[in-house]
């Protein structure tokens, strides 16, 4: 439905939406897949279940949870067995928790990653924007990950922030062997989409769309196509990356693109300190808006390709 058709059914964002979705509104859901959720985040302990069931009423159909550690890759495991079909895990070291690494580390990493439930290896990458590990050691680990996804033959999921020229590096002493890659979450600028597009990484976008205000940022990637629909996955990163839809620096013809149904779930369940994956329609239609593209066709693509590079059930 192109989008002076879908004006009927939008709203303003600048107030509360009020209403339950309808049954009607349940059959025509986007169905959408989370690449990226950190469900093991204690700011879910208590309602995980209607946390899962309101995603998949938005019509998010899967959801990925996000190993940062071994701990949390453990714990997102667990949560897969679990939902079945629903929820799928990754296995990796955050950059930030790269000093932890040892040899015990690095086995029960490997054990994780082996279940057929995993299906990637990450987060795992480089954050030269904190340093909350020291450089050197981000650099090590993230290679003995990288070397495990190419062992196991499962995608990487990856950080990177203020890295990217050594990320590069990286990747390219790997190409010949290296799996899929998907850059989570990405925040980069034009040149660097560009280069990572070329060398075969998908990228991951989230909520942070509304807050993008850069002359060279996701935004004017999106309008320019730079990204290519065969390239592009979503992701709510929750309980992170809410997507404000209220935010004065959203502009407006964006605004008049998301429909009533999904701000609904958005601003009823939805939080700054608490984001969920039932937002991610919301992020679904501003990418078509900056695209010029139905919200149907970015759901479809981003859908089928998250379905490709993790292998996940139909």
């Amino acid at each position: 439905m192109a989008t002076s058709e879908m004006s009927k059914n939008k709203v303003e964002t600048g107030g509360p939406v009020s209403g339950n979705p309808t049954m009607m509104d349940k059959l025509s859901n986007y169905i959408i897949v989370d690449i990226g959720a950190n469900l093991t985040n204690k700011k879910f302990s208590r309602d995980l279940d209607q946390v899962i069931q309101r995603a998949t009423d938005a019509g998010v159909s899967k959801i990925m949870v996000t190993g940062t550690s071994l701990h949390s890759t453990k714990e997102a495991l667990r949560l897969t067995r679990l939902y079945p079909g629903t929820l799928y895990s990754t296995a990796g070291i955050h950059p930030h928790d790269a000093k932890s690494w040892d040899e015990e580390t690095c086995n029960e990493l490997k054990e994780a990653a082996r279940c057929t439930e995993c299906v990637a290896i990450g987060e795992c990458g480089l954050d030269f924007n904190r340093n909350f590990s020291p450089p050197d050691v981000q650099i090590e680990v993230f290679e003995k990950q990288v070397a495990l996804a190419c062992e196991l033959g499962k995608p990487l999921f990856l950080h990177e922030r203020d890295a990217h020229q050594e990320m590069v590096s990286i990747l390219e002493r790997f190409v010949d062997k290296l799996p899929s890659c998907v850059i989570h979450c990405f925040t980069g600028n034009r040149e660097q989409a560009i280069k990572y597009l070329q060398l075969g990484c998908y990228i991951g976008l989230t909520g942070y769309l509304w807050k993008d205000k850069s002359e060279n940022g996701v935004r004017k990637i999106l309008e320019e196509g730079v990204i290519p629909l065969d390239k592009l996955l979503v992701e709510t990163d929750a309980p992170f990356m809410y997507p404000n839809t209220r935010a004065s620096k959203l502009p407006q013809h964006i605004k008049d693109c998301l429909t009533e149904r999904s701000v609904t779930f958005l601003q009823r369940y939805c939080t700054f300190q608490r984001n969920e994956p039932c937002s991610l329609p919301v992020t679904v239609e501003m990418i078509a808006a900056y695209l010029n593209k139905t919200p149907e066709e970015v759901a479809l693509a981003t859908t089928s390709n998250a379905l490709k590079v993790f292998g996940l059930s139909g």
